[in-house]
């Protein structure tokens, strides 16, 4: 499966794991971990940029905290519709982008947002795709947060219902190497949280 096709299966997901899915459960347990980490790291000003935002869960708590500067990729544009319903207020004040990561990322500034995070998207990155990874820190002012399985070893791929691939990576090794510093991180059940700021 190259990099094309895994976008365009993402892009066309429904049932478990779609748009809809997510916005029926809402806010968890990691939309209040990224919170937290945003809390006590960046302001309530800080410009977020959330890379595969799907139907907008984890903004929507951050918007309820006080984060007002937010915007969104995903490449699923039905997601941003079943953001809009599920979330009027955020689609109406954020920011919000049908687009691969790939695409949207290319042309931005360094430091575009104060704030880059994302939970359970970069592992489905291809590897032809990796790339993307120097603009995600190019383009991380401040703070990058990661929230992403790395259960498997580094190097290997797994398949969410046989049929969409999960790469697993080591994210410390990932953005160390593209000059960031990891200052946090934990892990839990399924995922392992990773907090970088760039080298002063």
């Amino acid at each position: 499966m190259d990099s094309h096709e895994v976008r365009r299966q993402w892009a066309d997901r429904s049932g478990e794991y779609s748009p809809t899915y997510y916005a029926h459960y809402g806010s968890d347990a990691t939309s209040e971990l990224v919170r937290s980490l945003l809390e006590r790291h960046v302001g309530f000003d800080a410009s977020v940029l959330e890379v595969g935002c799907n139907a907008g869960r984890h903004l929507a708590e951050l918007a309820a905290a006080g984060f007002t500067d937010l915007t969104g990729v995903d490449l699923n544009a039905d997601a941003l519709d079943v953001l809009a319903e599920t979330y009027p207020d955020l689609a109406a004040d954020g920011t919000f982008h049908a687009a691969s990561i790939e695409e949207f990322v290319t042309d931005l500034d360094d430091d575009a947002f104060d704030v880059v995070f994302s939970v359970e998207t970069l592992q489905h990155i291809h590897p032809d795709s990796t790339w993307v990874f120097d603009d995600i820190a190019r383009i991380a002012g401040e703070l990058l947060v990661t929230v992403e399985n790395e259960s498997g070893e580094a190097g290997t791929v797994n398949y969410v219902d046989d049929d969409l691939p999960l790469y697993y990576r080591d994210w410390n090794e990932v953005f160390t190497e593209r000059g960031l510093t990891e200052v946090e991180s934990t892990t839990g059940k399924r995922d392992t949280v990773r907090v970088f700021r760039p080298l002063e």
